[in-house]
């Protein structure tokens, strides 16, 4: 009993709540954001006959953004996804930092 006492009283543990939320928030607007880059780029293709180059890349730098917001949620990471850390380029790291 004293052990979860000890947890809950620990500052880092409600800094981590604190980011928690915001990255919460902050993935609930990439999915958003992710929906109409889906819509965006079907339309694209559907009259061009091919990807949009630029919606290829932020779409890639947007799912990594997601993986890495999860990581963080699900206790898988340490390291602050964007807006505390950069904005990701390129595909996701495949193996969590712990």
């Amino acid at each position: 009993m004293t052990e979860i006492n000890t947890t809950v009283n620990e500052r880092t543990i409600w800094n981590r709540a604190f980011y928690m939320l915001i990255f919460v928030l902050c993935l609930g607007v990439a999915k958003f954001v992710a929906f109409m880059v889906i819509v965006f780029q079907f339309f694209f293709v559907l009259l061009t006959g091919t990807p949009n180059p630029k919606l290829l890349t932020f779409g890639l730098n947007l799912s990594t953004y997601v993986y890495q917001g999860m990581l963080f949620l699900t206790f898988n990471s340490e390291t602050h996804p964007y807006p505390m850390g950069d904005w990701p380029e390129g595909r996701a790291e495949i193996e969590p930092d712990n």
